[in-house]
Parts: structure tokens; sequence; C-alpha cells
């Protein structure tokens, strides 16, 4: 089947996890999907895993560093010429560093993985997505233990800890989901987060592997952890649904009061734009969203990719 006759379906982070699974499913259920992934080879074995028990559903690979802003402009350019029009967007891909390190671009690296490069990667795609379509952000349920102190995002060296350095990686997930739901509102194209569930894998940061004993009672595989990711971007009871928070069975949570807070939401959005030199949102050239949010941006025009 010709890709192109099929709904459009980006994923990040799709090498291993809830991502590998997410990307399996999604071409199960008809879509076409491109996955960003930081090792290639690794995304074309998934990939061939895939097309083997979907035979006529092999997804597009595309490498894609979110550490990276310099990659992310790439793989963006890359997706909206092969795909001009696309329906979905996973931001799934994650990651924790245990000791500080920094990006490429300079930014602290757990901040720069989890936040600025989907948030990049969310403003390059938005002039590709059609009416309908959904964007949904994997965050996690440590967000309601983020603080956002956005003095020391950059290069927090001296006081870094890398469960803190997630925890604030995710409220930013929470905070941008639910700032860009601002700028869609009198559109059809939605944004939605989700907290995925503990999931049990090699993959833990070590931290948490260190209470591995006492949590393993609730965590859960990556099929199950697929699940809300999954819900989120392909079920009809969920669509026109915009800026909401889902647990791990597919239920809409209140999300921390950090998340909710409005004012900081902004002040994030604007420093976002800030460190990636680029317009949070804009004008969509194939959907149907408005594009201008209720509450000011910098409204800068100059686009990157």
């Amino acid at each position: 089947m010709n890709p192109t006759d099929a709904d459009v379906a980006v994923v990040t982070g799709t090498t291993h996890g809830i991502g590998m699974v997410t990307a399996r499913e999604l071409a199960r259920a008809g879509r076409h999907v491109v996955m960003l992934v930081r090792d290639a080879s690794a995304g074309e074995r998934v990939a061939g895993d895939i097309s083997r028990s979907v035979p006529d559903r092999r997804p597009d690979v595309i490498h894609c560093d979110l550490a990276s802003l310099d990659s992310v402009r790439a793989a963006a350019a890359q997706v909206c010429q092969r795909y001009p029009r696309l329906h979905l967007l996973v931001n799934n891909a994650g990651a924790v560093s245990m000791s500080h390190r920094l990006s490429a671009d300079g930014f602290e690296l757990t901040f720069a993985t989890n936040h600025l490069g989907p948030f990049l990667l969310t403003a390059l795609l938005g002039k590709c997505l059609v009416p309908g379509a959904r964007i949904v952000n994997v965050a996690s349920r440590i967000h309601l233990r983020g603080r956002m102190d956005l003095d020391s995002v950059p290069d927090p060296r001296a006081t870094y800890r890398s469960r803190d350095a997630y925890a604030r990686s995710k409220l930013a997930n929470v905070m941008h989901t639910f700032a860009l739901a601002r700028r869609l509102e009198g559109g059809s194209v939605t944004a939605n987060c989700l907290h995925p569930g503990v999931i049990s894998s090699h993959l833990l940061p070590r931290w948490l592997r260190l209470v591995k004993p006492l949590i393993s009672p609730g965590m859960i595989d990556c099929e199950q952890g697929a699940r809300t990711s999954l819900y989120l971007a392909l079920s009809p009871d969920v669509a026109g649904t915009n800026g909401r928070y889902f647990d791990e069975h597919q239920v809409e949570q209140a999300a921390s009061a950090a998340a909710n807070d409005v004012e900081m939401q902004e002040l994030l959005w604007r420093r976002s734009e800030e460190w990636v030199e680029h317009p949070g949102w804009h004008v969509s050239e194939c959907s149907d969203t408005p594009g201008s949010p209720p509450v000011p941006s910098l409204g800068r025009s100059d686009e990157r990719t």
C-alpha cells in the first residue's frame, strides 16, 4: 500500500520500550509511521520487525537527536518534505542523565532532550498538521515533584540531581501541552499529555531501580505502558479533547498546581522560544488552527528549518 494513502503518524523514541510498541500498534491500526530516532541502525531494525508483523506498513526511519536543535531542525525538514500532511505527532522519547551534562547547544541534557527538542519539533511540524490532527506528549506523574526554576534551567550545575532534573523536564512537558492547547483553541487540532505508568524495564533510571523491589507491584510492562498513548492517538472517545492530562488507565487526571500555573506556562513558552530561536507555534498551512494564543507570546516571524 502506498504510504500516502494512510494517515501519517510521527513518533519519537521508537527503538525500545513504549515507543516501539506505540509505533507497531499504530502501524497495525493502518497508520504510516515515521520513526524519529537517535540511533538510525536500531531504528531500521525495529522498522524491519514491524514490517514483518505488518507487511504493508513498513515505517520510515529518520535520524533525530532531540538533544541537538540542529538535528531536530534537519529531521523536521525531512518529515515535512516527505509528508506535507501529518495526522499525528507522538512526542514519546525521553531520557535522564545521571550526572550533570550539557547538550550540544549548552543546555542541561535532560531538559534539552525531554523539553526543548520536542518543543522545537512540535513547532516545526505544526505547519504540516492537517485538520483533526492530534499531538500526544508523553509526560509522567513525576511532574508532581517538579519545580520550574527557569533561571537555573540552562545549566544547574551546582544543584544537579537526576531525579529533580527529570521531574522538571516532565513538568515542562505538561506545561507545554497546556500552553499549546490554548493556542489550538478554535481549531480541530488537539494536544494532550499523559503518564504512561511506571514501566518495568532495564531503562529505568538508576535511582528508580534502587527502589524497584518496593514499587514493582505497581509496575507495568511496555505493552501496558503504551495504552494511553495509543488511546489518545486513536480513540474516537477523545476526538476534540484538548489540553488534558491522562493517567495509565486512560482516565483524565488533574495535573499539579505548578503545571496549571498559566503565568509560568507562558514564561516557559517564551523562554523556550528564545532558547530554540523559533516561535513555539504559528498558523498552520494545512490545518484550521487559529495559531493566535489568547495570551501574548514572542510572535517572531522568523522560521529556521
